[in-house]
């Protein structure tokens, strides 16, 4: 019997962004923004934290290759001279 598509693991798999937290991981988040005090609250109970990733956009490639192209000329023209 074969194993379903949704159902295998890749070693990327396990590296992906994870929306839901553990009880311990939610703990830490809240103690670190000072809304969790580990003796006078109790951890059964606790308000959601979200944990969304970023998107970041990176930067064109081309823009930094021209610009790195555009000084390796200058070196190569400030040497042969």
């Amino acid at each position: 019997m074969s194993l379903h598509r949704s159902l295998k693991t890749k070693p990327a798999g396990l590296n992906q962004h994870r929306n839901v937290l553990t009880r311990d991981e939610r703990v830490a988040r809240l103690m670190n923004e000072g809304d969790f005090d580990p003796e006078a609250d109790s951890p059964i109970g606790m308000r959601k934290v979200g944990n969304r990733a970023m998107v970041t956009k990176k930067p064109k490639k081309e823009a930094a290759e021209e610009g790195d192209v555009a000084e390796g000329v200058a070196e190569a023209e400030a040497a042969a001279e």
